[in-house]
């Protein structure tokens, strides 16, 4: 059970991740980043997720930089983008990602969306960024079955995280049963389904009976699942108030009414229909 933003989930390479952290999709670069990114430091995260596609690897590097707390103590994850995918392009790619950052290894890479017919050599080029020791683990995201089904009888090394969107309305039972499986752990992006499950009846009563906000809940729900969460904020009371869910627990019921939720509502792009070739 994770207690505390302190708490790690073991990898299956066995690498320690944060089971909380921020995430900063769309989050401006420049002051609006390093303030987020320092404040979720100074505030007891250790986990912070970004990528070339945001946009603002400079800002969260430069955070880093700022922050008192030493480099090994923090992780950090970033990702190559769909057009940087192929064998010596994310080798290209995780070059620039580091110069930005400003740092000297990764704690997690991960492909960002399963392109077709250019996944499995840009897993290739991260298994060796991995074997170097460049990074720290490597995984994906927007993976469903079939694309795992097809990557890992070719996979020297397992990814370890499977990063997707997760949250009540899109619960992915089976994707989660997969990974289980699999020994890949599950990574919710957009945790919050950006705020469209603020006014879901269910969990503000499950807020009220706890005391706690509708964020609070569904994020200590991601927890309970075994789910990995880095919720995205630039507001430095959401950033505190994200973080303070160890102070209760989820009855087993309270877990049901939230899994009864599922619609398979996406607030983001399927990976089965997702329009790159």
């Amino acid at each position: 059970m994770i207690s505390s933003l302190n708490d790690k989930v073991k990898l299956n390479n066995g690498v320690e991740m944060p089971a909380f952290g921020l995430g900063v999709y769309k989050v401006e670069d420049g002051e609006v980043t390093i303030s987020s990114v320092r404040t979720a430091i100074e505030n007891g995260y250790r986990s912070i997720d970004t990528a070339a596609f945001y946009g603002n690897e400079r800002g969260v590097g430069q955070a880093i930089r700022e922050s008192s707390v030493p480099r090994e103590e923090l992780f950090i994850t970033t990702k190559v983008w769909n057009d940087q995918q192929g064998y010596d392009e994310t080798l290209q790619a995780f070059e620039e990602s580091l110069s930005k950052l400003g740092l000297d290894y990764l704690d997690l890479y991960l492909i960002h969306w399963p392109v077709t017919g250019m996944y499995k050599d840009t897993w290739k080029a991260m298994e060796k960024l991995y074997e170097e020791g460049r990074v720290r683990a490597i995984g994906v995201c927007n993976f469903h079955e079939q694309h795992l089904n097809d990557l890992l009888p070719e996979c020297t090394v397992k990814p370890a995280i499977n990063q997707v969107e997760y949250h009540p309305h899109l619960t992915q039972e089976k994707l989660m049963e997969y990974c289980d499986r699999e020994g890949i752990q599950l990574e919710a992006w957009s945790p919050l389904k950006r705020g469209e499950i603020f006014d879901e009846p269910i969990l503000q009563e499950v807020a009220e009976k706890h005391g706690k906000t509708v964020a609070q809940v569904v994020l200590r729900w991601d927890l309970q699942n075994g789910v990995i969460t880095i919720p995205k904020s630039t507001k430095e009371h959401r950033i505190k108030e994200n973080a303070d869910i160890f102070d209760f627990s989820l009855s087993d019921e309270d877990m049901e009414r939230i899994n009864s939720l599922n619609k398979d509502d996406r607030v983001g792009s399927s990976p089965d229909k997702y329009p790159v070739e």
